[in-house]
């Protein structure tokens, strides 16, 4: 997603030696991970399918790769899909996705920068999705407006933001001292601070989704998270997953891990370690994600 995983995938799954990203050196990565993450996305558009009826327009906003986008084309058959990114290398996968799956003719991008690329839809969404695209804009809260703004009169604004950190390993993995992800999510949490705070114009707002939902002038909130549950042993993806994650993690971490930590991080990501995520049998990814929608008023 331009401006995510995040991959800021999140648990918040960004990371660099610096706030800035690198969207499309990240497209491989980011295309991996989204594939990763299709039994989230396929639980949380079964979800919006009962509570969509037959939406014509889908807007994916800030849709990185395509990779959901073009899940939403097969979900719902008889929409059309526009990806919008900052990212044109991304959204060029993005329509070279689309051509593979076949839904090249329902299937379209928009590329700039939001939330102001949306102004250039000749019609309103009915379903404008954003994927951890919002926490990248320093005013949330005028952006939420913007997309409400967006919404055809009976449309739905569907926002996956927050759920909880991304676990891999267990709280004893048999080198360094135990409990390292729980250490690790205060390093990413203090990233995240940073990364926010240094957005143009980024403004602290409590991360009060629905009520944000409200007072964007938008109706029936409602609230649901999806599990990503996959259990030891993971496949090769899976690892390369949780190998690129702790990686960022590890360069992020400029000053927030001890020496120990630091040295049990790099056997982690040593292949060459039976200890690494490359090779121990105990590694897992677990996540939980939450999707909060609302509808613009008729």
């Amino acid at each position: 997603m331009a401006h995510h995983q995040h991959s800021h995938q999140h648990g918040h799954q960004h990371g660099h030696e610096t706030t800035d990203i690198d969207w499309a050196e990240m497209a491989v990565q980011l295309e991996t991970q989204a594939e990763l993450f299709t039994p989230v996305h396929e639980r949380a558009m079964a979800w919006l399918a009962k509570e969509v009826t037959e939406p014509g327009l889908i807007v994916d906003a800030g849709s990185g790769p395509g990779v959901v986008s073009c899940l939403f084309a097969e979900t719902f058959p008889g929409a059309r899909v526009l990806a919008a990114d900052a990212s044109e290398p991304l959204l060029e996968r993005a329509r070279a996705r689309a051509a593979r799956q076949g839904v090249a003719d329902r299937f379209a991008t928009l590329t700039g920068e939001l939330p102001g690329v949306l102004d250039q839809l000749e019609y309103p969404a009915d379903l404008l999705w954003a994927s951890r695209s919002l926490h990248h804009l320093g005013d949330q809260r005028a952006a939420l407006a913007a997309f409400a703004d967006r919404l055809a009169p009976g449309g739905t604004l569907a926002l996956l933001e927050g759920g909880l950190p991304s676990r891999f390993l267990p709280r004893d993995i048999g080198i360094g001292r135990p409990g390292l992800q729980a250490r690790l999510d205060v390093v990413e949490a203090e990233w995240f601070t940073r990364m926010r705070a240094d957005l143009p114009g980024s403004v602290t707002e409590t991360e009060d989704w629905p009520a944000l939902l409200t007072a964007a002038g938008l109706k029936h909130t409602r609230t649901r998270s999806f599990l990503l549950d996959l259990p030891a042993p993971v496949s090769d993806r899976a690892r390369a997953y949780v190998a690129a994650y702790l990686t960022r993690i590890r360069d992020a971490a400029t000053d927030g891990l001890d020496a120990d930590d630091r040295v049990t991080l790099d056997r982690l990501l040593d292949p060459a370690d039976p200890a690494s995520v490359h090779r121990r049998a105990d590694v897992f990814v677990l996540g939980a994600y939450t999707v909060h929608t609302a509808v613009r008023p008729v």
